[in-house]
């Protein structure tokens, strides 16, 4: 019975139609060996949305550290204890550097990423001249710089950015649990601008908090609104020093399930896995791919280390699929 009923949905999602409510309901309870006929549907609906070419960015960590604000995940927040390196914003010619590694690593998108609530305005004309030279090179710019207006991005907008990133990290009703010094509506507010500003965007969560499969839903829908273009499913690999330190990660059977959840319900997105892929999938992570995933993450991430390159690339590759 669950596997025609999951059959039905699979065939509505091909043919153009939303998932709804009590589609996403019957998706998150599929379990046990059903699981795998889940990760085959949510491969196929990949494919007919997204083809076989996987879509790769790499970022640089531009500014590190003493964020003000008090998200408990995170190790950059001035309430964190972790152990990290703390920096102010790099210079141009040291992010152009990472740009370039990234490029021959295989990156086709680059993202300047900094901590804190939203850069100041003369950093924001620096960063401007980085998104010139990301973009001379060859390579898609992106940025992660907080909560910022639309008067800030159409200053990026004009220095070539293409892409804005700004996470809604779980659901309205789960959020007050994870930050308490910004709230959901800005994060939204912040994505609706970046739109406003012709720009794509890149909007996803982080999965290990403590959420319910509910709130994991919930989020879904709430992107499904906001339309982003990337939707990045980063997975908690808890780090010594934050509040959610002894948190145990995901299994690998649910982070997978977590992305073809994601495939379902948000199947034409480019559904992008990021941070804590290797700690939380291990062994399992060939498999994101064929759960549903069509965009990574490669190289380093902002505290944690990644994987090389090549590997990621070797990868796709053996897998019979392509670098976009």
């Amino acid at each position: 019975m669950n596997a025609d009923r999951l059959k039905k949905i699979e065939d509505r999602i091909l043919a153009g139609k939303n998932a709804s409510a009590k589609d996403a309901q019957f998706l998150a309870n599929i379990s046990d060996q059903d699981i795998f006929d889940l990760f085959a549907a949510a491969n196929r609906i990949r494919h007919h949305f997204q083809g076989d070419s996987i879509d790769l960015c790499s970022i640089v960590n531009a500014k590190s550290g003493k964020c003000p604000e008090d998200c408990s995940y995170c190790a950059q927040s001035t309430r964190s204890r972790a152990r990290i390196a703390a920096y102010p914003l790099l210079e141009k010619n040291q992010v152009i550097c990472k740009a370039e590694e990234a490029q021959k690593g295989g990156a086709k998108r680059f993202c300047i990423v900094t901590s804190g609530r939203k850069v100041s305005s003369r950093e924001l004309l620096k960063i401007a001249d980085m998104v010139a030279g990301v973009k001379n090179l060859g390579l898609l710019p992106c940025a992660t710089l907080g909560l910022l207006t639309k008067d800030d991005l159409n200053i990026l907008k004009q220095a070539g950015l293409n892409r804005y990133h700004n996470n809604l990290e779980t659901s309205e009703h789960f959020f007050p649990n994870i930050c308490t010094t910004h709230s959901y509506n800005e994060k939204k507010e912040t994505i609706r601008s970046a739109k406003e500003a012709g720009l794509s965007v890149c909007s996803g969560g982080i999965f290990g908090l403590g959420e319910t499969w509910q709130d994991r839903i919930d989020m879904a829908f709430a992107l499904r609104d906001l339309d982003p273009d990337s939707v990045p499913l980063n997975f908690l690999a808890p780090i010594k020093g934050t509040a959610f330190s002894g948190r145990m990660p995901l299994g690998p059977l649910e982070a997978l399930k977590v992305i073809s959840l994601y495939r379902f319900l948000l199947p034409d997105k480019q559904i992008r896995v990021c941070g804590g892929r290797i700690q939380t999938l291990g062994e399992f992570n060939p498999f994101i791919f064929l759960a549903g995933a069509s965009g990574l993450l490669i190289g380093n991430y902002l505290t944690t280390l990644g994987r090389d390159y090549d590997d990621d690339i070797s990868l796709i590759k053996n897998l019979g699929l392509s670098v976009r």
